[in-house]
């Protein structure tokens, strides 16, 4: 293998990998609508099966009448090939994905009342690409 083909597969391959990024509830990352579905049944799963199943929400809030909601969420990004324009990637970045939510409401007995899965696309920009 020529050395300047070997170094161009060697710098697509690190731009592949350093492109990459996550935040979130990890259980997620697989799932879908339908997987979820599948998983929770309302007025049946319990607060602790979820437990088991998606660990701990990323945010935990109460409703006026005092139920329990919860929140997961995950997101998985890629940075734009903007970023790796020399010059060009000095005024800003741009990377791109999708967001995955979960969002569970329990009744007073820890039972899943209803919830509600989306997944989306998501785009974060900053620098003078922030328009």
């Amino acid at each position: 293998m020529k050395p300047s083909l070997l170094l161009t597969a060697s710098f697509l391959a690190l731009l592949t990998l350093a492109g990459c990024a996550s935040k979130g509830n990890e259980s997620l990352r697989k799932e879908t609508e339908v997987s979820i579905g599948s998983k929770l049944t309302e007025g049946q799963t319990t607060k602790a099966e979820v437990r088991k199943m998606l660990g701990s929400p990323v945010r935990t809030s109460f409703t006026d009448g005092g139920l329990e909601i919860s929140t997961y969420e995950f997101d998985n990004v890629t940075s734009d090939l903007v970023n790796y324009i020399p010059v060009v990637n000095w005024l800003g970045s741009s990377q791109s994905g999708t967001r995955k939510e979960l969002v569970i409401l329990f009744d007073r007995a820890n039972v899943v009342q209803r919830f509600s899965m989306s997944e989306s696309k998501v785009k974060v920009k900053t620098g003078l690409f922030n328009n």
